[in-house]
């Protein structure tokens, strides 16, 4: 591979290769639903687990994969081989992924806590896997601040069709006549198949390039504090943790809500869960476009705003009606999907900014300090609302059999938790400095430096005869 191979291409991403990149997207959303809306009802209800056991092994899994995520982003942004940096992790993180899913498969009545958190870790460390390495790819992939926002968008509205194809199985098992236990696990078996055939087709038809470095390869501490303490950084860590804990929260509860408070059949739910998922399909491109026009950090400011005026809505609609209540669920589910994709283009732009700073591509670690705040952010709800529906009184065998009290006290915690997080989130973007003028001020200046290193290898190519820079691994083209 020449030098030249190696440079990023100058201008936009074209639209066909942002969208076969975009595949590994659909098996990571389609599980991120599984996991925050079916499996810890499933394990609760058709295995028999109790409640508070199915919440501490989620939440014990999130706690010991948060400091291995770190860990992988550096082993990740350090690795230089002929199959390219991010392409070779996407490979390693699928067959890890399958074989905890199906594994968790396998669990029976009385299953125990233990069995759960060993298959959930090998699931969650093949999940992290394939999250840092398609955010870390993308960042490389798009490299201006507009076209970032719109490759993000694109991966996220993308990200839907998983989550809402995924969807569809229970609903259509459950119209076939087959228990709800039955579709969760035709879902599952569903994410096992899509994620190799999604897999090999980001690393056969994307480009990867590898950003030269300068100095040496050593990782210190305070390179690792500075990451953390970055202005722009360390907000959007806070940001991301209450924008993902909003609707993590509310998805934590969803299925309890629509079927005791609203008066909602199960299938009934996923129908409204499906119209909130497929509002994501143009929902995070707009976003990104928006973004582009008016900054990232203040659409995200907007969509939260939009989906707490959404949320608050559905109390005033009429019980029974999935009608009347799929308009609300369209407008949530439209900004809800731009979170993801912001947040992510955001943090690609502080990679910018610190490898600018360090002479080292760090995306990885960055992407991987997201991803450990979106699991804490996911695993809180769950830990903190199951907990907390038992202290009000609900019961999830009884349905709307719970008391009056009960109800009520769901319907609260469904509304209130939401609105106070996404405040939250919203408000750590007052003040953002790293807007588009500053993004694109630091991309020319790493361009430039880029270009000088580059130069600075040519001779060396020419005098060793070597296939590739010193400075840059060999990246795989698309066929």
């Amino acid at each position: 591979m020449t030098e030249s191979q190696s440079r990023p291409s100058p201008g936009g991403v074209p639209l066909s290769t942002v969208l076969a990149f975009s595949a590994t997207s659909v098996p990571i959303a389609a599980l991120a639903m599984a996991i925050t809306v079916h499996m810890p009802a499933y394990f609760a209800a058709s295995i028999g687990v109790p409640l508070t056991a199915v919440a501490a092994a989620f939440f014990t899994c999130r706690m010991i994969d948060i400091p291995v995520e770190p860990a992988l982003g550096l082993a990740m942004d350090r690795t230089r081989s002929r199959f390219g940096r991010y392409r070779l992790w996407t490979i390693v993180g699928a067959p890890l992924l399958m074989a905890g899913l199906y594994m968790l498969l396998q669990a029976r009545s009385g299953v125990g806590t233990g069995y759960l958190i060993v298959w959930l870790m090998v699931m969650y460390l093949g999940l992290s896997v394939l999250v840092l390495s398609h955010a870390a790819w993308g960042a490389r992939l798009a490299t201006g601040y507009a076209e970032r926002a719109r490759v993000f968008g694109i991966m996220g509205g993308v990200g839907v069709l998983g989550a809402i194809g995924v969807l569809l199985v229970p609903i259509v098992m459950q119209a076939r006549g087959y228990a709800d236990h039955e579709g969760v696990r035709a879902m599952i078996w569903a994410i096992i198949g899509l994620t190799p055939l999604a897999v090999l087709l980001v690393v056969w038809r994307t480009p990867e390039t590898i950003a030269p470095e300068t100095g040496g390869h050593r990782f210190r501490v305070r390179d690792y504090a500075e990451l953390i303490t970055h202005g722009s950084m360390a907000r959007i860590l806070l940001a991301d943790l209450c924008l993902s804990l909003g609707p993590g929260w509310m998805a934590a509860l969803f299925l309890f809500f629509c079927r005791d408070r609203m008066g909602f059949t199960t299938a009934e739910a996923n129908m409204l869960l499906g119209v909130y998922i497929l509002a994501g399909l143009v929902g995070a491109p707009v976003t990104g476009a928006v973004a582009a026009r008016i900054g990232k950090h203040r659409a995200a400011m907007l969509s939260s705003a939009i989906y707490s005026a959404a949320l608050v809505t559905l109390l005033f609609l009429p019980r029974g009606n999935v009608w009347a209540s799929m308009p609300t669920q369209f407008v949530a589910g439209f900004v809800a999907a731009g979170f993801t994709a912001l947040i992510r283009a955001m943090v690609a732009d502080v990679a910018d900014d610190i490898r600018l700073r360090q002479g080292k591509e760090r995306a990885g670690v960055l992407y991987s300090l997201i991803t450990s705040t979106s699991k804490l952010a996911l695993a809180s709800a769950v830990i903190i609302t199951y907990p907390l529906l038992a202290r009000l009184g609900y019961d999830p065998k009884l349905g709307r059999a719970n008391t009056p009290e009960a109800i009520q006290g769901l319907t609260l915690a469904f509304t209130a938790g939401p609105i106070v997080f996404l405040a939250l989130g919203a408000f750590c973007f007052v003040g953002y400095k790293l807007t588009a003028e500053r993004a694109n001020e630091i991309r020319r200046e790493l361009e430039a430096r880029d270009a000088a290193l580059y130069a600075e290898a040519e001779p060396i190519e020419a005098l060793t005869g070597a296939g590739s820079s010193p400075l840059t691994a060999p990246a795989a083209r698309p066929s």
